[in-house]
């Protein structure tokens, strides 16, 4: 008899592991994970996204350790990998979850599915999250997402059956060629650190939430910061689910007095897990808008007029605008940013600097610790105008900083050059130039630069005859049902602009 290969993707945990749960009931498990060399050659890919996997890895082979059989590591192409192993292990199936990542890993598996049914090896790909593959209509979706949450958290499977096989150091990110990172203050992985994260939002950090999620000030507190946690699986958005629904359950007993802020913030946090899987969702439903414009009539509008100096400014934090410039640090820094100062980053460079979504996304995801393929570019392409569903939101840089950096703390942390600004300038240093130092006078002029790409959108949207027939269609395929399809589109844009926000 052959064994069980359970093959380790982004689901780097024991528990609620369908995939590792259900083949050590049929059998031998061989617990793999395969570093892809020419994976971390792809432009999303970074050296803090290593770091946190090495941290992950380290934890689940202890955890795996603890059942009777270590984590099996392996580096090289997934089809040289699973060839050597069927030669002397003889591979009896394949188990992993199903995974909705970049186009790069779309592509392989397409390749392994091959190679297993030229060998008739059976490949079982149960799903880990609320994605549904081969899904025919968002109709009902919601119903399923809840119906998965619901069903219970799977046990670690308490032994596994010892198999000898060698397992492989992971390389350096010098060695993959990864370009120096600036981050200091990067998170750490591994599923204690999740475990930890959940259950001092639930029961501590959290109470503010839905007032506190939208400024980088208390943000990087009052957030759950599982994100990058969920996109590496060391913790599974069910048992996310299932921690949030025992807590609200907790609130609910408790006398009206103690409750607090707590019910909304539950109801707002509870949301954005299934908003999570929505976005994954249309990603996995079509695997070009990680690379094209989603809607068609945007093709050519930005491509031809990229400006590499704009960039190389925004990139570097220094646009002259405290607020985008305060966050694009922050994020280079600790590689973690909150959902409207995302948004506000990439629709500074996609409409005040006229960039392409697709070099600034690229960017963005190689920063951002929790970069998951499914969110970043349905929400670059959110901020970007590019939908061609959702309402055109242009972020006015100057008064989202007297918004949500009313004190100038963010800013002041992060642009150390405004340090001794006076405070009325803050927000707007170059109406006080004497006091400016070395921090850069604007790349553009902020009006300007929101009017120009106003007035090429709207117009674009006004005067293709086609524009509406193709958001129809995008909005069938991709919109939330929460609203009724026999609404305008327009009128339907705008409840999605509004509601899908990501800030966890």
């Amino acid at each position: 008899m052959g064994i069980n290969i359970v093959w380790f993707k982004r689901d780097l945990r024991i528990a609620d592991h369908e995939a590792l749960a259900e083949a050590s009931r049929t059998g031998p498990v061989l617990p793999l994970y395969i570093f892809e060399p020419e994976l971390w050659k792809e432009p999303d890919m970074s050296r803090r996204h290593l770091a946190f996997l090495k941290d992950c890895l380290r934890e689940l082979n202890d955890s795996l350790q603890a059942t009777g059989q270590k984590l099996i590591i392996k580096k090289g192409n997934a089809i040289d990998v699973l060839e050597k192993l069927h030669q002397h292990l003889d591979i009896e199936a394949l188990w992993s979850h199903q995974e909705t990542w970049n186009g790069w890993t779309y592509e392989r598996d397409k390749m392994v599915k091959q190679w297993c049914h030229d060998r008739n090896i059976p490949w079982h790909e149960p799903s880990q999250n609320g994605v549904i593959r081969r899904l025919s209509g968002r109709d009902g979706w919601a119903a399923k997402w809840y119906g998965r949450m619901k069903k219970p958290v799977m046990p670690p499977p308490e032994a596994l059956e010892r198999i000898e096989e060698r397992s492989e150091s992971l390389p350096d990110a010098n060695e993959l060629g990864l370009e120096v990172d600036a981050f200091k203050e990067l998170q750490k992985g591994g599923r204690k650190k999740a475990l930890e994260l959940l259950q001092n939002f639930l029961h501590e950090r959290g109470e503010g939430y839905t007032q506190e999620m939208s400024s980088p000030v208390t943000a990087f507190q009052s957030c759950s910061r599982l994100s990058a946690h969920l996109a590496f699986g060391t913790i599974s958005i069910r048992e996310v689910s299932h921690a949030c629904e025992h807590r609200r359950q907790e609130i609910k007993q408790m006398p009206r007095g103690m409750k607090g802020k707590w019910p909304s913030a539950l109801r707002s946090f509870s949301g954005r897990l299934r908003w999570h899987c929505h976005f994954i969702q249309k990603l996995e439903d079509e695997s070009r808008i990680e690379f094209e414009n989603m809607h068609p009539a945007y093709d050519g509008l930005r491509e031809h007029d990229f400006n590499e100096a704009l960039f190389e400014a925004w990139k570097a934090g220094e646009t002259g605008y405290p607020m985008v410039d305060a966050c694009m640090r922050a994020l280079r820094s600790t590689g973690w940013l909150n959902f409207r100062m995302r948004a506000m980053v990439m629709s500074f460079a996609s409409y005040h600097l006229w960039l392409h979504w697709r070099s600034p996304a690229l960017h963005l995801a190689r920063l951002f610790t929790d970069y998951e393929p499914g969110i970043h570019y349905s929400q670059a392409q959110m901020q970007s105008g590019t939908t061609g569903i959702n309402t055109i939101r242009i972020y006015n840089p100057v008064k989202q900083g007297f918004d949500h950096d009313p004190e100038g703390s963010f800013i002041r942390r992060w642009v150390p050059e405004l340090r001794g600004m006076d405070h009325a300038f803050l927000h707007t240093p170059w109406l006080a130039k004497s006091q400016m130092g070395n921090y850069p006078m604007p790349v553009i002029d902020e009006k300007d630069g929101r009017k120009s790409a106003a007035s090429k959108l709207y117009g674009l949207r006004k005067n293709n005859k086609t524009h509406q027939a193709s958001a129809q269609k995008i909005v069938n395929k991709h919109g939330s049902r929460k609203s009724s399809l026999r609404r305008s589109v327009n009128r339907h844009a705008k409840k999605i602009s509004q509601q899908e926000e990501l800030p966890l």
